[in-house]
């Protein structure tokens, strides 16, 4: 089976890659480096996938793996804050006319563990379901369920014992979050 053009490949999917990528690496610098690696090794290897429907998930797995390279060799995460990636996430309504913040949001997803923040980044941002995201992490789908679950719940914890300035407590509805139920997948 042909693959597609690596142009295409790169007009899809370098914008949902970066905004991966910048998640992840909490770095614009790093996010830029890590997108233009998974492009290269595209490059280089593309050519062997055998199956064009799966390029989604090949360049996804990749960007991932080479992020998980880079802290084994540096040894250590470093993180920053993010600026422009809460424009991705929208607002959820709890009752009435209140919503919480996206930045909120954002900032208490990428304060959690990696084992969380990942999963529902992809979830959540980049629309994988369970099963793209057991292949791109390679853990079961089982364990992809759990994290996404855990990582809910910490978000709702976090956001109603340290809600944002003049904010009382609220909660986050994820299902209704992207207009996706929790039985997606």
């Amino acid at each position: 089976m042909a693959t597609p053009d690596f142009q295409e490949i790169v007009d899809s999917y370098y914008e949902k890659l970066y905004r991966f990528a910048l998640g992840l690496a909490r770095n614009e610098g790093d996010a830029a480096d890590l997108t233009q690696q998974t492009f290269f090794i595209w490059a280089k290897k593309g050519h062997q996938l055998r199956e064009a429907a799966k390029v989604k998930s090949w360049l996804f797995t990749t960007l991932h793996r080479e992020f998980l390279k880079g802290i084994r060799r540096r040894g250590r995460v470093r993180y920053q804050e993010l600026e422009d990636f809460h424009e991705e996430t929208p607002a959820v309504e709890h009752g009435g006319d209140k919503k919480v913040d996206h930045a909120r949001i954002i900032e208490v997803i990428h304060d959690l563990d990696e084992s969380y923040r990942v999963p529902l980044m992809l979830f959540y941002t980049q629309e994988f379901s369970y099963k793209e995201i057991a292949k791109a992490l390679d853990i079961p789908i089982g364990t992809v369920m759990t994290r996404l679950s855990r990582g809910r719940d910490r978000v709702r914890s976090a956001l109603v014992d340290k809600p944002a300035r003049g904010a009382a407590g609220k909660i986050v509805d994820f299902k209704k979050l992207k207009g996706r139920s929790a039985e997606h997948g």
